[in-house]
């Protein structure tokens, strides 16, 4: 063993007892963290690799010991990982799963590196030392989940796969979501065919939700059921049900996992957001931040959200998801208008998102804020790219979604738009932030001069986000475009009312707020919009 300063080096003889230790470090810090104030939490990043080292009296050297150390830089917080080798060696005598994060080029190594994670419910599986004296208690993580294997309610037994299907793919969606602890697939699956108790289950899982599910095929349609439950008190919290056509059952269980994941995302930062806490922590005020965040647009909504993520970054200053999500915020008030100290808010959201990547460079949150932020400095083609990152990383984080439609309008691939709107409306029908992709949809047709269909989308963008200015004044160019000018002036009057500034009190204001985007797509805007607004009223000056 060596010392590294700020960590340590261990050498084993068997890269099976490697990955063993790791994880039973890493469960012991959860144990040990869960009952801790924040400012006394200790997260480590392990990184396991197999290969040939050089042992000298005080020092353990070579290739091998380089490519640990690279991995463990790699690493979140509180996860492991191992290199290709460590998992084909050992995969087979654990059941744990390993997500791939492909070939990652490392400092100091000529060839890149295959880096697996291991699953986050691996740190549930390792048991209690035999021989205690007593049980040890393990604590409940607040976002601890299992997904218990789905039930096929069907006589053909050939669609077990589908049901099976339904549950890995949740697991693996679920334990991406930020702070969430979800119990790996192969402990979730010795209670199939079990008869339930939620509560017994929580407590011998020490995990706070159940969700549990069931798949029903007939003819050419599948019809797949789930119920959140409360382990503690048995109580139902959310349920819905997703019906599909059999047609390609890989693409229908992808969008069914994928709806199921983002709806369980919103329930349970409800669900968190309203335990009551006498001594919160920053684990307390992130859900109450994002479920502050989900309650609409506008500016005491955004305040209200920024307070909420400065007191959990006050609290854990290393916290790269507070820092992420308020990150996050300061650029949405600024791509919607509601903030009059722009500048300090970028230069604060850049701070924070540099944190934040430093500390969790594959975080789909920081990637999310750094696009935004991009998406506020006009940078469309540089935010695509965070956006479509972010999709890589966490396809379940919808918001990147119509992000990457709105920057793809403003980069002027307008055919590409409606399809990745249409997605994330069809992913997270009762998202809080549905409004924007309607609006983006109303924009497309709107600068297609199929008006029409513009007032339609944008009508259920209003209705959707009524707070927000920028969908009544597109709103108001498509009324003016179809004759409607009454309507067209009323809504340009909220518009102003709404956004708190002269925004949108004339052309020159309006020019002056951003581009819109490249030549061909500004085009478009003064053929329609701008068009639209000088006939419901707006003077030039």
């Amino acid at each position: 063993m060596k010392n590294t300063g700020d960590g340590f080096l261990a050498e084993f003889q068997s890269v099976v007892d490697a990955v063993r230790c790791a994880v039973e470090v890493q469960r012991g810090m959860v144990e040990r963290n869960a009952d801790s104030p924040s400012e006394k939490r200790i997260e480590f990043r392990i990184g396991v690799n197999l290969g040939d080292v050089i042992v000298e009296e005080h020092d353990i050297f070579g290739d091998g010991v380089n490519v640990a150390a690279r991995l463990e830089a790699l690493a979140d917080p509180g996860g492991i990982y191992v290199s290709r080798v460590v998992r084909d060696q050992v995969r087979d005598k654990f059941d744990y799963t390993f997500e791939d994060l492909g070939e990652q080029s490392v400092k100091n190594i000529t060839r890149p590196v295959r880096v697996f994670a291991l699953g986050a419910g691996a740190r549930s599986e390792i048991p209690v030392t035999a021989g205690a004296s007593t049980p040890r208690t393990v604590a409940t993580p607040r976002l601890s989940i299992v997904v218990l294997p789905f039930a096929n309610l069907n006589d053909d037994r050939e669609q077990q796969y589908f049901a099976d299907g339904i549950t890995e793919d949740l697991t693996t969606d679920l334990s991406r979501l930020a702070g969430m602890f979800v119990i790996s697939r192969n402990t979730a699956f010795t209670y199939k065919n079990k008869p339930i108790d939620t509560k017994q289950i929580g407590r011998e899982l020490s995990v706070r939700y159940v969700l549990e599910g069931s798949v029903r095929r007939s003819d050419n349609q599948v019809r797949v059921t789930a119920k959140l439950i409360d382990a503690a008190t048995d109580a139902h919290l959310w349920a819905d049900r997703f019906d599909g056509d059999t047609g390609d059952l890989f693409a229908l269980q992808n969008e069914i996992t994928s709806r199921i994941a983002i709806a369980l995302d919103l329930e349970l930062v409800t669900a968190e957001a309203a335990r009551p806490t006498e001594h919160p922590d920053a684990l307390d005020y992130i859900p109450r931040g994002r479920a502050a965040a989900n309650e609409g647009v506008t500016p005491d909504r955004f305040g209200r959200a920024i307070d909420l993520f400065e007191h959990a970054l006050a609290l854990d200053p290393r916290s790269a998801e507070a820092q992420s999500l308020l990150a996050l915020t300061l650029a949405g008030r600024m791509l919607t208008g509601f903030t009059g100290t722009g500048a300090a808010d970028i230069k604060r959201a850049e701070d924070l998102i540099g944190h934040a990547l430093a500390a969790s460079p594959r975080s789909p949150l920081a990637h999310l804020a750094k696009g935004h932020l991009l998406t506020a400095q006009h940078r469309y083609g540089d935010a695509i790219r965070e956006y479509e990152a972010v999709l890589a990383l966490n396809r379940s984080l919808v918001v990147a979604l119509f992000a990457l439609g709105h920057c793809k309008l403003f980069a002027g691939s307008i055919e590409e738009v409606i399809p990745l709107a249409n997605q994330a409306i069809r992913l997270s029908p009762r998202d809080p932030g549905i409004g924007f992709p309607y609006f983006t949809l109303g924009t497309v047709y709107l600068l297609q001069s199929r008006t029409d269909e513009a007032i339609i989308w944008l009508e259920k963008a209003r209705s959707a986000m009524p707070t927000t200015p920028v969908f009544r004044s597109r709103l108001a160019a498509a009324y003016a475009l179809s004759g409607q000018t009454e309507r067209a002036a009323a809504e340009l009057a909220e518009a102003r009312r709404l956004s708190g500034d002269d925004r949108y009190s004339s052309f020159a204001c309006l020019k002056a707020s951003g581009p819109f985007g490249v030549p061909k797509v500004r085009a478009l805007f003064e053929a329609t919009y701008f068009a639209g607004l000088r006939l419901a009223g707006m003077p030039e000056e």
